[in-house]
């Protein structure tokens, strides 16, 4: 990809946005602006009777609570399997004896460079849950085919959860 005139418009606590012209074929030059994050993981809690783990947390962004499975933002260097069971932990006080990869996914890559990593954690034992001081979160143990069922028809609305579902379905099979 060619680009030129790259400019950083904006560094948060969590995103930058930076806008560059990218030469699109015989169509010339065209403006774009990206927001920049540091890549997240998450990861579905499957339980051995056939239950999931997920959380409902609210999100500003959207202005509402969502069905989600546990996840986070990468630390700099952060080995992203690492980061989904520090969050796991984190946030629902499950501890996985396995974390297999699911993949990654690309929540929107028209304006977002993110890459969310995906796992599927088994072999759990309950902790005691440490969430950060700015997180809401209840989890909600449903089971795994009932969750299949919500992503399907709307209920689950979080892309990452729909993803690591599905896969995880195709996973276990």
């Amino acid at each position: 990809m060619e680009t030129k005139n790259r400019a950083t418009l904006f560094n948060g606590l969590v995103v930058g946005i930076e806008q560059m012209d990218v030469l699109i074929g015989d169509q010339g030059w065209h403006t774009y602006q990206v927001v920049r994050h540091p890549g997240g993981a998450g990861v579905l809690a499957l339980h051995d009777d056939g239950g999931v783990t997920l959380i409902r947390q609210l999100r500003p962004a959207v202005d509402d609570f969502l069905l989600e499975i546990p996840a986070g933002r990468l630390a700099p260097g952060e080995n992203p399997q690492l980061c989904a069971a520090r969050e796991l932990m984190e946030e629902t006080g499950l501890v996985a004896q396995n974390i297999v990869s699911l993949g990654v996914v690309h929540p929107s890559p028209g304006v977002f460079d993110e890459v969310v990593h995906l796992y599927l954690a088994t072999g759990l034992s309950q902790g005691e849950a440490a969430p950060e001081a700015y997180e809401e979160i209840s989890c909600q143990k449903i089971p795994f085919d009932q969750a299949l069922s919500m992503a399907v028809d709307g209920s689950i609305t979080d892309g990452k959860t729909i993803v690591a579902l599905l896969r995880a379905r195709r996973h276990l099979s």
